[in-house]
């Protein structure tokens, strides 16, 4: 893990602000608490813990998973993988992109030992078939619907199996001789256990229609963050809930239990510091905005907290609402809900953002020539929702 570089760390963002001055956005990590995170999910969950690389990359942040002891990670493209394989060769990956080309199959198989795929359709496991000749422990999971609850983003409107044709592609997978499994997601920042609780109903309605033997269960992601206005149950809900269903007594006794958490690692673990360039009565413009950093308070409509900070000078007691533009020349680069900020704020005072850790950089894109580049660690605790 000596590969892996370091960012310059920080007791707090005022000291950030002090030493760098950044009329640029920064990242400020918090290692400590993704490594609280990842500690309360590996006691916690009833089994094995993957973390969703997509939801934040950065090699700090895997480092910090690592270190706290997150060995297995879910990989949706062949760069994902390599960044892990490479720069944690001890961890384990798990090709969970349910569509995947046939070179990206080949070299995960064949370079980076990948032994674990996930399907929803027999062509793909044709594919596999093909590029790896099957077998040789090898596991598949077949991912499935489950029936729709409270989450903010709907993943099965793209992928997934009816649960009705799913025993007859779990068969064929057994009959390749693959190890077989059965996965869902019940969608990200999901607001009720229950959730999961039918989707381990319905999977284990598949593995009974398909009558064959399953050597994994995945109950996916879609655990929640918090956010301002959005408060769902504890994880520890969660996690009762899925227990409380995994009947043994249908499952092989052998059979690995598996979450793949990402923004429920990681969200806090991460706050977005901005600067003001330009305030117009009550608008405050930024530099960044929705086609870099924060894109899930409007994809997502994520309500993020939010500060106003400057070290040299001590701000107002009264405040209001101002509205947020970024920094692009496009008009959709506004934020849809306000910041409550103290009513002097001004060019060249800074604005911390909590709860950027996840979909934040992995989402961020280069439009307009504006781009977020700079990591920081940072000791204080994270920005957290009032």
């Amino acid at each position: 893990m000596s590969s892996i570089s370091q960012v310059r760390s920080f007791a707090t963002v005022e000291e950030v602000i002090e030493d760098l001055k950044p009329g640029y956005p920064v990242y400020c990590l918090r290692p400590d608490e993704i490594k609280r995170q990842a500690r309360y999910f590996l006691d916690t969950f009833p089994g094995r813990v993957m973390y969703a690389v997509k939801c934040n990359p950065h090699l700090t942040v895997l480092k910090a998973l690592y270190d706290a002891g997150i060995r297995h990670f879910d990989t949706a493209s062949l760069a994902e993988i390599a960044l892990v394989r490479e720069h944690l060769p001890q961890a384990d990956c798990y090709f969970m992109h349910p569509v995947k080309s046939r070179a990206s199959i080949l070299t995960a198989h064949e370079v980076y030992k990948v032994g674990h795929f996930v399907i929803d359709h027999e062509k793909e496991l044709d594919k596999i078939i093909d590029q790896t000749g099957g077998g040789n422990g090898m596991v598949v999971l077949v991912r499935i619907v489950t029936p729709v609850h409270d989450a903010q983003y709907q993943l099965s409107d793209k992928f997934g199996i009816s649960a009705e044709a799913a025993p007859e592609l779990l068969r064929k997978v057994h009959d390749a001789d693959f190890q077989t499994g059965v996965a869902f997601h019940v969608g990200s920042q999901c607001r009720t256990p229950q959730a999961f609780v039918d989707g381990v109903n319905t999977a284990l309605d598949v593995i009974d229609a398909a009558d064959v033997p399953v050597h994994y269960l995945d109950v996916g992601g879609g655990f929640p963050a918090l956010y301002q206005d959005d408060q769902p149950p504890p994880l520890a809900a969660y996690f009762d809930a899925i227990y409380a269903a995994f009947d043994q007594s249908r499952l092989r006794r052998d059979c690995v239990l598996m979450c793949e958490p990402g923004r429920a690692l990681v969200a806090s673990g991460c706050s977005l510091l901005t600067q003001i360039q330009l305030r117009k009565d009550n608008q405050l413009y930024i530099n960044d905005g929705i086609y870099q950093s924060l894109s899930e308070t409007l994809l997502g409509k994520m309500k993020l907290p939010a500060r106003l900070v400057n070290p040299a000078r001590k701000f107002a007691d009264e405040y209001q609402d101002f509205t947020i533009y970024g920094p692009t020349c496009d008009n959709l680069d506004i934020l849809p809900e306000p910041f409550h900020l103290p009513v002097d704020a001004e060019e060249g005072d800074w604005i911390e953002i909590g709860q950027t850790g996840a979909y934040s950089n992995s989402a961020a894109t280069r439009f307009n020539g504006f781009f977020p580049e700079t990591f920081v660690s940072v000791d204080a605790p994270p920005l957290l929702p009032q």
